[in-house]
C-alpha cells in the first residue's frame, strides 16, 4: 500500500543544489567555478555585449555613412484585390474610409492596392496607387479606377 510517508519524486526528476565553496574535498573549492578575481566573479555582473575590454567597441569603428529622411518616405497600407473581393458587394465604392471602417487598413493617409488574388465583382476603387496588374484586374471585372491625389505637407 502506498502511503504519504513512502512517496518520493522520479528517479532523475530533482538536480541537488550544487555546494560551492566548502573546500577543496568538494571538488568546487576556493574560487567556486568563477574563476579569479575582476567583474565576473562578483553577483550582479551583466557586462554589456558592447564593451570590449579597453578596446575600441566595433560598434564605434566601423564606419558610417548615409542619411534616411523620414519626412520623404511613402508609406501606404496595402490591400489586396482578394481582400476587396470577401468584403465588399459587386457595384460597392471602395474608398480609403470605407477599407478602414472594414477593418483592412489602420489609417486613410495613404493606401495602395496590389494584385494578390482574384476579383470577380465590379467595385469602384479610389486609392491613392495601384499596382498594374491591380488596376488591370479591376477594370476586367468590369470595375471603375480612381486615383486619388497625395497629401502635401
Amino acid at each position: 500500500m502506498v502511503t504519504l510517508n513512502k512517496l518520493f519524486p522520479k528517479h532523475g526528476s530533482r538536480k541537488e543544489k550544487r555546494r560551492l565553496g566548502l573546500g577543496p574535498g568538494s571538488g568546487l573549492g576556493n574560487y567556486c567555478t568563477k574563476g579569479m578575481k575582476g567583474q565576473t566573479s562578483r553577483s550582479g555582473n551583466t557586462r554589456k555585449e558592447s564593451k570590449e575590454g579597453g578596446q575600441m567597441p566595433l560598434i564605434r569603428h566601423t564606419p558610417k555613412s548615409g542619411f534616411s529622411n523620414k519626412d520623404f518616405a511613402r508609406r501606404y497600407d496595402y490591400v489586396n484585390v482578394g481582400s476587396l473581393e470577401k468584403v465588399f458587394a459587386a457595384g460597392a465604392e471602395v474608398t480609403p474610409e470605407a477599407l478602414k471602417k472594414a477593418g483592412i487598413i489602420h489609417d486613410v493617409t495613404r493606401v495602395k492596392v496590389l494584385a494578390n488574388g482574384s476579383l470577380t465583382k465590379a467595385l469602384k476603387v479610389s486609392a491613392h496607387g495601384f499596382s498594374a496588374t491591380a488596376k488591370a484586374a479591376i477594370e476586367k471585372a468590369g470595375g471603375t479606377v480612381t486615383v486619388l491625389e497625395q497629401k502635401t505637407k
